[in-house]
């Protein structure tokens, strides 16, 4: 059994996660409840917990506020949250497990399939994910052997390779990451990055010079070439217009 608390100012949303994880959930028991910040931490203090259902919002701050203030992080979490854009963003690129509310039952099966199958690297994401509050700084990507914790300004670019993709990053190193690259575009082009051809995005930050041609090449400053197709060159100088 993995000893867990929930951690949610809703009394309401608090007993409805508990009715499903007794239900379909077996693996969990459930050995505490908190209805704030401030209870939720008191709850930790004096609880061995494996597992913590949090909730993103409450009165007294949130649910990242609660994990920021703890001098040590030794249990894995789950957050429970109504849509919130950018924590739903954090979350994803800390790789953080989270759940929308309403909760439905198989993505709450998924998620704790997913915690008890995982490895150390879970707090790491947690770290990630408190790192990112304020301002996106870091990104972890997951690799078939284990998951890697980069600066978002080291990336330089990223190629698509099926249904993997490619990162290249400063100081000539290279991650395979095994999710496409358009889940990755819809991450990263709010922080400068742009989809030059269907199988490049790449840091706009990192440009070195344009060669014109039909759709034109670009030259990044790590000395890669990257192709621009003809429909994306009117949108590129666009966008490198706005981020003058």
């Amino acid at each position: 059994m993995m000893r867990s608390v929930i951690i949610d100012d809703e009394p309401g949303a608090r007993e409805a996660l508990k009715n499903l994880i007794s239900e379909h959930c077996p693996e969990i028991e459930i050995i505490g409840e908190a209805g704030s910040i401030a209870d939720g931490r008191a709850l930790l203090a004096k609880t061995q917990v494996e597992l913590v259902f949090l909730d993103v919002q409450m009165p007294d701050g949130t649910g990242f506020d609660l994990l920021a203030g703890l001098e040590k992080i030794s249990f894995q979490v789950i957050f429970a949250s109504a849509y919130d854009h950018f924590a739903i963003t954090a979350f994803k690129f800390s790789a953080v497990d989270y759940l929308l509310k309403p909760i439905i039952i198989e993505d709450l099966k998924a998620a704790v399939k997913k915690i008890r199958l995982s490895d150390k690297s879970s707090i790491d994401r947690i770290k990630t994910l408190i790192d990112n509050q304020g301002a996106i700084k870091k990104i972890a990507l997951p690799s078939m052997e284990e998951v890697n914790f980069v600066k978002v300004e080291d990336i330089i670019r990223c190629e698509s390779d099926n249904n993997y993709t490619r990162f290249f990053l400063t100081g000539n190193q290279q991650i395979l990451v095994s999710k496409t690259l358009k889940e990755y575009e819809d991450l990263l082009e709010p922080l400068g990055f742009f989809r030059s051809h269907k199988s490049s995005l790449i840091n706009l930050r990192y440009i070195k010079k344009y060669i014109k041609g039909e759709g034109g090449t670009i030259v990044m400053e790590d000395g890669s070439i990257v192709e621009l197709s003809r429909r994306r060159k009117d949108d590129f100088f666009r966008v490198l217009q706005n981020n003058n």
